[in-house]
């Protein structure tokens, strides 16, 4: 990494950040007259859910494609190869569970005004319980999830040349302030900036890297023969026993996706289902997209770059091939593709604060101007809270407690989902199956030493799965076999929600 601030680099890279810093603040304008007009929670958090076609491409993409996903998948594929692609078939599986059942979701959330998935729960199945225990479940996936939004930023930062704290400290302090102010707006405006930048990061990599290495070939070339040298189960292709973690681990994450907090805000503030169809069918284009983010892992051994942690790779290989502008550019549009997520990520932990712990435990008689005032002073806690956690705390702690967040997600999705379709379960049934799920989940992991897959002896033979798709078979067992226990007398049907509360 760069230990000379680069000042043409550092100078693109400020006049990129101060323009969203200034489109964040305009953003509270935007897209205004909504629903609920004024001082309203679905204002602040959902955008008034008013976001159509377009503007929802722009935001789920920008949520679900963050800042740490443009630095950690090369960094994967630069050290283990093939098997980093895990992520290509996860964004290719989940779009057709969006489009099966998120309309359904949203039509639950717009009937009744639900914001949180929280609501969603509490409206089906009358369990304050079950709900506290789904919420809980959001904030603390997401909280790991905001810090490694940090981790990406700090990553661009130290490789222009600056050290310290205070940059990381300043870019956040703003974001803060602009998504205090414009809440769910500020995001997606801002991601217009964010994918377009991305895009043209990413197409000019993918053209110029491989010219100035000597074609596509010699990147396959250099990568498999630095894969070979290394040995072990690097390299090109999958190995045989990676096939079966490679496939579960995307299969588990692809259902996990879109049960976190930041991924469901954003489909709760879509103007109609027929909007969330449409992204379904347009999202993959940042799977094409996210497929060649990956090539820079291979490329990076191609050109050469030495570097003492995998996650410098992009911002090495950008020092070393491109002008400094470009790469002021590109980091610029790293770090602000930290922005976006970080912000809906901080407004759908604060929504579920507010409509999930602080409404029905603190002050249930609380007006929709004063949960609209809980959420902020949340968002900027939450924001601090992972500034903290990354300054202070190893990078890597962030890292596992992240995969952990992963695991302990997908223990949600029959609570969230399963009503969606039939009435057969129970909210005591579900919460047994959360409990079980969550607690067989983290004792795999941990037992593992917090590692994302896990080996069950079959036979005499070893089967790796991911540690959360094991996880949320237990939990469904469990929840089955509660459920018979109670008896048919508890079935509801699967399409009356009550109110918000």
């Amino acid at each position: 990494m760069k230990t000379q601030i680069d000042w043409m680099a550092l100078g693109v890279f400020i006049f990129f950040f101060a323009l969203v810093t200034v489109m964040g603040f305009a953003a509270s304008r935007w897209q205004s007259g909504g629903t609920h007009k004024g001082a309203h929670l679905d204002e602040w958090g959902l955008g008034g859910r008013n976001f159509g076609t377009w503007i929802t491409w722009f935001l789920v993409g920008g949520d679900f494609y963050t800042a740490y996903t443009v630095i950690a998948v090369p960094a994967l594929v630069y050290a283990v190869g093939a098997y980093g692609f895990f992520a290509l078939p996860y964004t290719i599986i989940v779009y057709p569970i969006v489009f099966a059942i998120m309309p359904k979701l949203w039509h639950a959330a717009h009937r009744a005004g639900h914001v949180t998935a929280g609501d969603v729960v509490y409206g089906r199945y009358s369990s304050r319980t079950l709900e506290f225990a789904v919420a809980l479940t959001g904030v603390i996936a997401t909280m790991p999830y905001i810090a490694l939004q940090l981790v990406g930023m700090e990553v661009v930062i130290k490789a222009l040349g600056l050290t310290g704290e205070l940059p990381l400290a300043a870019a956040f302090i703003i974001l803060a302030l602009y998504t205090y102010s414009a809440g769910l707006r500020a995001p997606a405006l801002i991601a217009f900036v964010k994918d377009l930048m991305i895009y043209i990061v990413v197409l000019v990599a993918i053209v110029l890297v491989p010219m100035r290495l000597g074609g596509y070939s010699a990147v396959f070339s250099s990568a498999g023969a630095a894969f070979a040298a290394k040995g072990g189960a690097t390299g090109l292709f999958l190995q045989p026993q990676q096939i079966l973690p490679f496939a579960t681990l995307a299969l588990g994450s692809a259902m996990a996706a879109f049960m976190y907090p930041h991924t469901l805000t954003g489909i709760f503030a879509a103007r109609s289902a027929d909007t969330i169809r449409k992204n379904a069918v347009f999202l993959p284009a940042y799977t094409v997209l996210l497929g060649l983010i990956a090539l820079l892992g291979f490329m990076g051994h191609a050109a050469g770059i030495k570097i003492t942690n995998n996650n410098d790779v992009v911002p090495a290989l950008f020092n070393a091939l491109f002008p400094s502008w470009f790469t002021g550019f590109a980091f610029a549009a790293i770090a602000i593709g930290a922005l976006v997520p970080a912000a809906v990520m901080s407004i759908g932990a604060s929504n579920l604060f507010t409509r999930n712990f602080w409404k029905p435990y603190v002050n249930p008689e609380i007006t929709p101007a004063g949960e609209q005032q809980v959420a902020k002073i949340v968002s900027l806690v939450v924001k601090v809270g992972a500034l903290i956690f990354i300054l202070f705390l190893p990078t890597q702690f962030a890292l596992d407690l992240q995969l952990l967040g992963g695991v302990w997600i997908l223990q949600t999705f029959p609570a969230v989902v399963f009503g969606l379709f039939f009435g057969w379960f129970r909210a005591p049934a579900l919460l047994a199956g959360w409990a079980v799920g969550m607690a067989g989940g983290s004792w795999l992991a941990f037992s593992d030493g917090i590692k994302p897959v896990h080996t069950l002896m079959l036979g005499g033979s070893g089967y790796t799965i991911y540690t959360g798709l094991l996880a949320l078979v237990l939990n469904i067992a469990v929840a089955v076999a509660v459920q018979l226990v109670l008896g048919e007398r508890g079935a509801q049907k699967p399409v009356l929600d009550r109110p918000a509360h």
